[in-house]
């Protein structure tokens, strides 16, 4: 029997990340301003440091990765590829499943790998100070580990529900240093608007966002990062996908499905897009996003200009949206939980060369156990939804014969999210498709240049 684990050596760490933009056939549109005009660099700067919003605009294909930052992804990186032969003993598919295993880094998940670069960077700019938000507690874990290291402050305004659903995210958080509040929040204009309308307002990615934005405009010390989403995270994450192809080479492999999680579209960024250099350039390979039924942004979405968050403070981007305003409900993947997506993945599935299905909340739980049951890992409930695509096409694969080859993005464990299992167990999981009617309530309130979606 072959190897279970396909290692690298450090010394094989990519040394650039890789660019999609290069290969786009249609590039995406550009950030607006509140004018409708589209921004140039010198109005992010005023949360973004200069080396970030180049590489927000780059068109170059690989973008070199400082040595300091290599240096401190040796921690843990490369990750492990993984076959997952009991997986495909249980299932009894003729396919081959590979995963890609990122809950190895100190904070558990993949975000670490654009969060050390974020915070590198902004110390090379003269920042003391970062503000952020997150949604299940992984971004901010991997920012506070980040900031740590270089030595910055990190604030972190995290999504009320996630805040009291996963109180352990919040003490690795304060363990490195991160000083955590429950959004919405009293100090922010925003926060303070969210909670006028709804004192119980559980909170959003959204609605976060928009606080730690508010809060680094404000001050000179300090700038915004954000854990997804933008152009200059996605290439960061890039290092999971150019790894995993090297690995697939060593043994003489190449998936047919790559599947990853997609909230914003970092997850699936970073597994999916090395992969789309080779779909460019004539090779088959499907490359698919998994999304909550119940925040079904690209499978239900609009493709149009809207905000990054609740309050409007962001540049417009052009994405599919649920709308800036959606209030999604309180399901335990607390990474997913975004009205909105990346700009290129979007870009990609509306010019129809990246796909994106969207599973219910209870079948990707039952997903996640059968894979612990058979790989020994607790994945994330963010992770369970690519692990549910891949068993569905794997069950497809025995019933027509077919041998695929199917890679998902394993992008964090589950240990700080055993209450959602404990929920799964005892029966009090529900599956929530959200209404068309609310989605189109929340459509309804787009910036009205949304015509050039």
């Amino acid at each position: 029997m072959s190897d279970t684990k396909i290692l690298l050596d450090e010394s094989e760490i990519p040394t650039h990340w890789y660019n999609v933009v290069a290969d786009m056939p249609i590039r995406p549109a550009p950030p607006l301003g509140p004018d409708g005009r589209p921004l140039g660099p010198e109005a992010l700067a005023a949360i973004f440091p200069m080396a970030l919003i180049e590489q927000e605009m780059s068109t170059e294909r690989w973008i070199s990765i400082p040595e300091p930052v290599r240096e401190i992804y040796r921690l843990w990186r490369p990750s492990p590829l993984c076959r997952a032969r009991r997986l495909e003993q249980t299932l009894g598919t003729p396919a081959r499943i590979y995963y890609k295993y990122e809950g190895i880094s100190p904070a558990g998940s993949h975000k670490p790998n654009t969060a050390v670069a974020q915070a590198y960077y902004n110390k090379q700019a003269g920042i003391t100070r970062l503000a952020t938000e997150t949604g299940a507690g992984q971004w901010g874990s991997a920012l506070a580990l980040a900031g740590q290291m270089f030595g910055i402050e990190v604030r972190v305004y995290m999504v009320k529900v996630s805040f009291h659903q996963k109180p352990y995210r919040r003490s690795m958080m304060q363990t490195w240093g991160a000083e955590v509040l429950a959004s919405p929040t009293d100090i922010t204009e925003s926060g303070r608007k969210a909670l006028a309308q709804d004192p119980e307002s559980p909170g959003s990615l959204g609605l976060a966002i928009s606080e730690a934005v508010e809060e680094a405009a404000s001050r000179e010390d300090t700038n915004y990062s954000l854990g997804s989403v933008l152009n200059h995270v996605l290439l960061h994450q890039t290092v999971i996908g150019l790894e995993a192809k090297k690995q697939f080479e060593k043994v003489g492999d190449y998936p047919d499905i790559i599947y990853a999680p997609c909230g914003g579209g970092s997850n699936f960024g970073g597994a999916a897009f090395p992969f789309f250099a080779d779909k460019a350039a004539g090779k088959e390979v499907r490359l698919v996003a998994v999304e909550p039924a119940s925040c079904p942004t690209l499978t239900r979405g609009h493709f149009a200009y809207d905000y990054g968050d609740t309050a409007g403070l962001t540049p417009l981007m052009h994405m599919y949206t649920l709308g800036h305003d959606f209030m999604p409900p309180s399901i335990h993947a607390g990474g997913l939980r975004y009205h909105g997506d990346s700009v290129l993945v979007s870009q990609l599935y509306h010019d129809g060369l990246v796909d994106a299905v969207a599973v219910p909340q209870i079948a990707t739980f039952e997903a996640g156990v059968t894979f612990s049951r058979c790989e020994g890992i607790i994945p994330a409930p963010e992770s369970n939804h690519a692990i549910r695509a891949c068993i569905d096409d794997a069950l497809k694969c025995k019933e027509t014969g077919e041998p695929k080859t199917l890679f998902f993005n394993l992008s964090g464990h589950g240990h700080f999210d055993m209450a959602a299992y404990d929920k799964y167990f005892s029966g009090e999981l529900e599956d929530y498709d959200y209404p068309e009617q609310a989605i189109k309530a929340a459509l309804h309130n787009l910036p009205k240049l949304a015509s050039a979606g």
